[in-house]
């Protein structure tokens, strides 16, 4: 595997080292209409940075190919995320003593689902996103929207305005920008001064420990640890004051960061945690590309099994985590009848590369599968709960990760 000449999204560094190859493969959220079409490819390499210590991607897909107008994912279709973002904001209000004259600013805003906890409690605030249907989604909830990206100019152009925020949300975006620096340069002009920024990203230790490789798609363009974040903002004069690891999404960091401070205990431990698990070297991540490999053959092998069994399966969740593993395992029509999703805008289409229909979660009792292969593996209680009456009357379910497993 031989990276392409480039440099560190971070510390704009050469020392990129490539430790896991999934091919070439269509990009994982841009859902197919017409089954027989055509789909673009991308290289879908991971490195690691040995200066700063950056995961990341080595293929940057221009976003405006990736946020189109038709762009299928609206966060307010998962009770689970639904349940999560309510709670850390409810906590935030009290915490920062939030009230009618404070700003609440968030960028990748989608269809509101987080800002909209603020607007029913009183507080102003203001979303940036640049996907047309989500953002327009978050206006229709009363949440004022700004259809764009956030840039340093754009940032500027609002602080020059008189925008200044008290908090600031970047829930998982800081991994979805070409320009990383530019993004963080940006949230430091809109931070009022003794304002927080509330980070959440997925946390690499866990992607590489628990074999999260379907988290590795073209939006995802940088996987985070601790170490690699604090370079990053205190390049550009924040500090990651406190941290909490959260479950969501297979694993997560929250970090609140400001401007200067004391560097919290949590932060600290975990700086310490990742120094002794060598999460700081190439040779924490050497290995992945066996884990992978692996895993890829333990779920075909079981799901040709189940099929030549004779049994039906199906999976839940068109995501694009679920289109990272079906391309790269090459799991296809001759193994899964069809998918289904909660989210009417991806129902009706099909899953890029593998072209398997999307249908809604109804799809499951009308048909019976004898097996559900939960592609959103990161809300499997959710869906299981929601599929229980399928589970009453014999269905069974596969989660594929850390390794496949019949629930």
């Amino acid at each position: 595997m031989n990276p392409a000449v480039v440099s560190c999204r971070s510390c704009e560094g050469a020392a990129l080292e490539v430790f896991l190859d999934l091919g070439t493969t269509p990009l994982a959220d841009r859902l197919v209409e017409d089954r027989d079409a055509e789909e673009p490819t991308f290289p879908l390499e991971v490195a690691f940075c040995t200066d700063c210590s950056l995961v990341q991607i080595l293929e940057t897909v221009p976003p405006s190919v990736l946020f189109q107008e038709d762009y299928p994912y609206y966060s307010s279709f998962s009770p689970a995320l639904l349940r999560h973002t309510r709670e850390n904001v409810a906590a935030l209000i009290t915490e920062r003593r939030l009230g009618p004259d404070s700003l609440v600013l968030e960028p990748a805003s989608n269809d509101g689902y987080l800002l909209a906890n603020y607007v029913e409690a009183g507080i102003p605030v203001l979303g940036i996103d640049p996907a047309e249907g989500p953002a327009s989604e978050a206006q229709r909830k009363g949440v004022r929207t700004i259809n764009t990206f956030l840039t340093r100019d754009l940032a500027q152009s609002l602080q020059d305005d008189g925008v200044s925020a008290d908090v600031i949300h970047a829930n998982n975006v800081l991994a979805h920008v070409a320009d990383t620096n530019g993004f963080v340069a940006a949230l430091e002009i809109l931070l009022a001064d003794d304002g927080i920024v509330v980070i959440e990203v997925p946390y690499v230790r866990e992607l590489i420990n628990n074999c999260e490789f379907d988290t590795i798609y073209h939006e995802h363009l940088c996987y985070f640890s601790v170490t690699s974040l604090s370079h990053l903002f205190e390049r550009h004069g924040l500090r990651i004051r406190d941290l909490r690891e959260v479950s969501i999404h297979g694993g997560s960091l929250r970090l609140f960061v400001g401007r200067g401070g004391l560097q919290g205990d949590r932060v600290r431990s975990a700086l310490q945690s990742e120094f002794n698990h060598g999460l700081q070297e190439f040779s924490f991540y050497r290995n992945f590309q066996e884990d992978v490999e692996r895993l890829r053959d333990e779920l075909v092998a079981l799901l040709t099994s189940l099929k030549g069994a004779g049994h039906s399966i199906a999976a839940y969740g068109a995501s694009a985590k679920g289109s990272t593993l079906l391309n790269y395992t090459g799991i296809g029509l001759d193994l899964l009848d069809f998918v289904v999703d909660r989210n009417t805008h991806k129902q009706g289409k099909f899953m890029p590369g593998q072209h398997i229909p999307i249908h809604g979660p109804e799809h499951v009792l009308s048909h019976r599968p004898d097996f559900l292969l939960l592609l959103a593996w990161n809300f499997a209680e959710e869906i299981m709960t929601q599929q229980a009456e399928y589970k009453e009357l014999g269905g069974r379910f596969i989660v594929p990760v850390p390794s496949p497993a019949i629930v």
